[in-house]
């Protein structure tokens, strides 16, 4: 399954689910840019980011906060960095709050997304502060495989009327 992404206006995403009443959209607003998204198999979006979903838990839900990691991986460390996410240990969604997980592979560039869904940013601030989120990014210095640094933004859902 693939995961599509592209940025906008609310008002002009709004327009794109008017033209694909079929499709569920979920509309995101965050501080650099709003975003519409959404998984399946077609491709809508003539300016939008195309994503391999590798690892999928839970469900996107129309509300909540999400943290997109955003991760340049070269090419040749592209097999290492999905299996070492692959052999993680997935705590964070036994957490309160957790909502939903994706780890995106993007079909063109070398930027992948780690996508985490939370019930609001109190509970993602909540795992972030935890001793299980320590020990699970223990390691600071980037790996040899990261092409640049990475980088993290956050959006709230917004919700529909």
């Amino acid at each position: 399954m693939n995961a599509y992404m592209t940025n906008g206006t609310v008002d002009f995403l709004k327009k794109i689910e008017e033209k694909y009443p079929s499709i569920r959209f979920h509309f995101m607003s965050g501080s650099v840019n709003d975003v519409a998204y959404y998984e399946g198999n077609k491709k809508l979006f003539v300016a939008g980011r195309e994503y391999e979903i590798i690892i999928q838990t839970g469900e996107i839900r129309d509300k909540g906060y999400i943290v997109m990691n955003h991760i340049p991986v070269t090419d040749e460390g592209r097999p290492v960095f999905e299996d070492n996410f692959k052999k993680r240990k997935h705590v964070a969604e036994h957490y309160d709050g957790f909502q939903a997980f994706r780890l995106l592979k993007p079909r063109k560039g070398n930027t992948y997304v780690v996508l985490t869904q939370w019930q609001s940013k109190v509970s993602y601030e909540k795992w972030k502060n935890s001793t299980d989120f320590k020990k699970s990014h223990v390691n600071i210095k980037p790996p040899a495989y990261f092409a640049d640094r990475p980088f993290v933004h956050t959006y709230n859902m917004i919700e529909k009327d």
